[in-house]
């Protein structure tokens, strides 16, 4: 059980960043950025190409600047081509596979035996024992989504949050919502990246249909995540990305674990804990009003 713990907590700090990529794009930005299938697959071959060349530290920020591309290539086609939005995610993802496979060298799919990663790296320091990939995932994760607050946080970050609240009030404000729209898309598809460059060389390779669903896990995480926490604050959005892919996962190691469910029907599961989480507040107010109704019965007897 410990053994399934552990696992659970890495990959939940490792795709904990596709959580956030998702808080800062849906929540902030308010934008359905379909994207990050696409994009998480990209930093993946991005880093796992890299580091099989022999190169694992170079290939996070590359990973990272991969994504941006395809983040900014999203924001073009829907600030400057008025393209819907969630088409224009669609339209990126569905060119990024042939970016994808010529990254990977027109292979669907790229290994890393014998090759050293970050993670093998680290190991080699000494640093947290067997925990060395969970201290490591959990630093990087930790750290991003403080940088992601503190950005926030300052100008450019509140005109972004301020387009996802009201655009026409921005405009009259004299900032340009096309600009904003692009940083944020662009930071958003780097996170997506480095969650898929860790993913590749966590697992050692890169495949073409790695982020197949992605975009739905992610929500799902963050929907967990901000049930529990609620998404009151930017912090609260943050801390409730993390929290939420970490429970996320360790349900996905539990079904496996007693094998309630075969490896097949997992995805019916991820679709069942996000349709439970949306709609949770809806069915936490009708028991709410169903107990008053009760109440005002009996109060009138």
């Amino acid at each position: 059980m410990l053994y399934i713990t552990q696992t659970a907590l890495e990959l939940g700090f490792l795709y904990a960043l596709v959580a956030m990529a998702l808080f800062l794009s849906y929540r902030i930005l308010d934008i359905a950025d379909l994207t990050t299938d696409g994009c998480f697959v990209l930093g993946a071959a991005v880093s796992v190409t890299l580091a099989a060349s022999g190169h694992p530290l170079l290939a996070i920020p590359s990973a990272m600047l991969a994504g941006m591309a395809a983040g900014f290539v999203t924001a073009f086609l829907q600030t400057k081509l008025g393209v819907p939005s969630i088409l224009a995610g669609i339209v990126t993802n569905m060119g990024l596979y042939t970016v994808n496979l010529m990254v990977m060298g027109w292979s669907a799919n790229v290994s890393l035996l014998k090759s050293e990663t970050i993670f093998t790296l680290f190991k080699n320091t000494g640093i947290g024992g067997a925990w060395n990939e969970a201290i490591l995932a959990g630093f990087i994760t930790i750290f991003m989504g403080t940088l992601l607050i503190l950005f926030l946080g300052t100008r450019l970050g509140l005109s972004i949050r301020a387009t996802g609240d009201n655009m026409d009030m921005v405009r009259a404000s004299s900032i340009n919502p096309a600009f904003t729209i692009t940083v944020g898309l662009c930071i958003a598809n780097a996170m997506t990246a480095l969650s898929g460059a860790m993913v590749g060389q966590y697992q050692n390779a890169a495949d073409i249909n790695g982020g197949t669903g992605i975009v739905v896990i992610g929500l799902a995480c963050l929907i967990i995540g901000e049930t529990l926490l609620g998404r009151r604050t930017i912090i609260k959005g943050a801390i409730a990305a993390i929290i939420g892919s970490a429970i996320y996962r360790l349900i996905y190691a539990i079904v496996l674990y007693t094998k309630i469910m075969p490896v097949q029907g997992l995805r019916l599961i991820t679709a069942v804990i996000v349709a439970l989480a949306i709609a949770f507040p809806t069915i936490k107010n009708w028991i709410l009003f169903e107990k008053r109704k009760a109440a005002a019965r009996k109060g009138g007897n």
